[in-house]
């Protein structure tokens, strides 16, 4: 029998647990044990089940259907794990259509299309510390390192002539997590993993919302390597597409001859990426939706989401002038609504190019309830700062302290992602001016600011080894380049930063509190000489001094809030990243002497495109110890 009541919940939209009704089912049945198939295909003449066991010939295994509703059920006994199957549906204009299971928790390995009958319960985890002690991370680090599993490392690049090789979930254990740590990154996120035909599309353009793909093994070997992560301090993030979904021929698309996840409105119906928009006002796709995010916690035990191309749920199309999509905005309240009662302690994270204000805020005060946006007005503003002329920057001053005018509207995360590196738009050290030693130079000073700068923070693969070369799904990334001293010095520059990053909670414990943050240096944009102070709740604090031109500072004034010593703790400059060493050898006590309305200032050198962090130390009285 199939549940009553999570029928009525998924009809009503408000079920995280539809998985539990559709798709293939381990079950015993009169003393049989087999598998029991169910599918929603509410426009349907007729349904079978169709696959290995009966030679893709179903005209023996018709669905009954089980209610008005429009859902097909049908015990088959005898069905063993792996099999392949699909769904043969009879259209209302009687043609025959073939459709892979919405609901497989498996598919077949592409090019094939077919679902194959998998036992999703029983994997044993080792992570209940992990998960007892995970929070949303608001007062904590978070450094993410943003990845595509496939081509992070490769066995075998793709070529024109052959197919490449993946390492698989198993094998990237011993690969990318020890990297992670080694590199220190807090949480690993990676590209769409639910199944997806064409490599070329990187996961956002979806099959199989609850099958993990195949291309890497199985779903339990992917639980495998998230529980690893866990065991090593690394947080998971998956990317999850809401939006839309691709119009191959076994998938969603007017999956029984009618329209049963897609818009009626031919106008509403087709996004920009040639594919298919979901109708999220329609109740059973939110449940589909969201309970392939419910899916994602519960059986992978993720914890976090980022959600793709919001912007485009927000508004039709992702286009202001064409309105605000209010069956959207509910799916989203209700989605986030429901993760946060029965998973409250899993990032919700909207990737949002939009002005929409309230992404982060709480439904009840008339926002969307995510956790956490994406900054992608900072990304835009400081990439179109670093590809400038030094010499004309100082026009352009506020393209860096803008984005602290309205940081506080959200919780927002500082990226550096996929999208930036690709499409001939060059990669991160490609986009800044000057030759290869003044790029490097000013790439050390950028993640100096981006790490400085409230926020948590992403970066895609590759930028930690300052990549020239775009990102290609086909090949592996350059890690030969590492044999050059420039790559080399400046992968452990971002190593040591990292660690700074992770050692002092000034540097997030108060990302989204007015106290962490105050420019010290803001103004001088003739010289585009930045400093920053962050603070964490004890009062501890550091600061950093920024310098994006090619001049050379000797005992430059920088106000400071408290009288004793500064010692520098990272310098871009510094010999070992390959730097001049115009660096700040000792510790620097306060003088005297108000500087910007401050009482006390230190004096520092400053390299030519150079950036520093000081750690503040009191000055010891007589009476201490």
């Amino acid at each position: 029998m199939l549940d009553d009541f999570l029928i009525h919940v998924f009809h009503k939209g408000n079920t995280l647990e539809a998985y539990k009704l559709f798709g293939a089912h381990f079950e015993t049945n009169n003393h049989k044990k087999g598998v029991r198939f169910t599918v929603y295909a509410p426009n349907a003449r007729s349904v079978q089940v169709i696959g290995e066991f009966n030679d893709w010939d179903g005209k023996d295994h018709y669905m009954e259907r089980y209610t008005n509703g429009g859902i097909w059920t049908l015990f088959i006994p005898g069905i063993k794990e792996y099999t392949l199957y699909k769904y043969r549906i009879e259209t209302q204009n009687f043609a025959t259509v073939d459709r892979a299971d919405p609901y497989a928790f498996y598919s077949e390995l592409r090019p094939g299309t077919a679902s194959r009958v998998y036992n999703i319960e029983r994997f044993r985890w080792s992570d209940k510390k992990w998960l007892n002690n995970r929070t949303k991370n608001f007062d904590k680090p978070v450094n993410i390192y943003e990845a595509n599993i496939g081509s992070w490392k490769m066995k075998k690049d793709f070529t024109d002539e052959e197919d490449g090789e993946f390492y698989t979930y198993e094998e990237m254990i011993d690969l990318l997590i020890p990297y992670l740590v080694e590199n220190n990154y807090t949480h690993l996120e990676l590209m769409p993993l639910t199944e997806f035909p064409f490599d070329g599309s990187w996961g956002y353009q979806v099959t199989g919302y609850y099958s993990i793909t195949s291309r890497y093994g199985t779903p339990k070997e992917f639980m495998k390597f998230v529980n690893a992560c866990h065991k090593a301090g690394i947080g998971v993030i998956m990317d999850f597409v809401p939006a839309h979904y691709v119009k191959d021929g076994h998938g969603l698309y007017k999956f029984d001859g009618g329209f049963v996840y897609d818009y009626p409105d031919i106008n509403q119906r087709y996004t920009e990426w040639d594919s298919v928009y979901f109708d999220v006002g329609r109740d059973e796709v939110r449940s589909f939706l969201m309970s392939s995010v419910g899916f994602l916690a519960e059986y992978f035990h993720i914890d976090g989401i980022r959600f793709d191309a919001i912007s485009n749920l927000i508004y039709w199309k992702g286009n202001k002038e064409a309105g605000i999509n209010d069956g959207a905005h509910e799916f989203m309240k209700r989605m986030n609504n429901h993760m946060k009662g029965y998973y409250p302690n899993v990032m919700l994270i909207a990737e949002d190019s939009s002005d929409f204000p309230g992404v982060t805020k709480s439904p009840d005060v008339g926002g969307l309830g995510f956790d956490y946006k994406w900054d992608l007005g900072w990304m835009n503003d400081t990439l179109k700062y670093m590809k400038l002329n030094p010499v004309y920057r100082k026009y352009d001053h506020n393209l860096l302290t803008f984005s602290m005018a309205y940081f506080y509207g959200e919780n927002f995360i500082l990226p550096f992602s996929h999208d930036e590196v690709v499409h001939s738009k060059g990669t991160i050290i490609d986009k800044i001016w000057g030759n290869n030693e003044q790029k490097f130079a000013q790439l050390k000073t950028l993640y100096t600011y981006m790490m400085i700068h409230p926020g948590k923070k992403l970066n895609f693969m590759g930028n930690e080894l300052g990549e020239y070369k775009e990102w290609d799904e086909k090949v592996s990334l350059g890690w030969n380049i590492l044999k050059y001293p420039i790559h080399d010095s400046f992968h452990n520059f971002i190593i040591k930063l990292n660690e700074i990053y992770q050692k002092y909670p000034c540097m997030y414990q108060q990302d989204y509190g007015f106290d962490g943050f105050e420019w010290l240096v803001v103004d001088d944009s003739n010289q585009s000489v930045f400093a920053i102070e962050r603070k964490d709740v004890k009062g501890n604090s550091l600061i950093a001094v920024m310098n994006f031109t090619e001049n050379k500072h000797q005992g430059y004034m920088i106000p400071v809030n408290q009288s004793g010593n500064y010692k520098e703790i990272l310098n871009s400059d510094t010999d070992i990243y390959t730097g001049g060493n115009f660096i700040n050898k000792r510790v620097i006590k306060t003088k005297k002497g108000f500087v910007l309305n401050k009482e006390y200032y230190i004096p520092v050198n400053i390299a030519p495109f150079g950036s520093m962090i000081f750690e503040y130390r009191p000055t010891k009285s007589k009476n201490d110890k």
